[in-house]
């Protein structure tokens, strides 16, 4: 028998991006810290993510039937930390707007708009399916991730490119 425990320490090891899925509810912004997101589909574009059944975002995604994922880069540990924490002020201290009626915040370099597909119960958590309508955000940075229970970055993005254009289109002739 796997106990929870031994399956927290091995996916410890498994590095995830961090985004912070948004919703408006009720002329709200509300939102949560996610370390499942992943893309699912390139025709048509779509992503995962998965929220546990008390989170507090969840039925307010199910009802708009729509949601906004930021994508946090390599130095929004705190932004990550304040939408994990149970804190229900969490957007007075980021600068966020409204883009396509969902919260996107500012700092963050990528953002998607999507509308829910369906979901699908796994255990404690619902797998939200969603159809990527807009996307923005260019790469201005290393990504944020999560591995071994502490934010950082992949080492590649820290050490700079050091790899002139030519040497890639030269890697790629042979």
């Amino acid at each position: 028998m796997v106990t929870e425990r031994d399956f927290k320490e091995f996916m410890a090891d498994v590095c995830t991006p961090v985004a912070v899925v948004t919703a408006m509810a009720d002329g709200l912004p509300h939102g949560t810290t996610v370390g499942s997101l992943t893309s699912l589909s390139l025709r048509p574009p779509m992503v995962t993510v998965a929220l546990e059944h008390r989170s507090r975002l969840l039925p307010k995604i199910l009802r708009a039937e729509r949601f906004g994922v930021n994508l946090l880069g390599y130095g929004q540990a705190g932004v990550a930390a304040a939408f994990a924490s149970p804190a229900t002020d969490r957007f007075d201290e980021v600068d966020w707007c409204l883009d396509n009626g969902l919260p996107r915040l500012r700092e963050a370099p990528g953002w998607l708009v999507c509308r829910l597909q369906r979901y699908v119960a796994g255990g404690d958590h619902l797998l939200l399916l969603g159809l990527v309508v807009h996307v923005s955000g260019a790469r201005t940075g290393a990504p944020l991730v999560y591995g071994r229970r502490t934010f950082g970055t992949h080492s590649a993005f820290t050490q700079g490119n050091t790899r002139s254009i030519t040497d890639h289109i030269a890697a790629f002739a042979h």
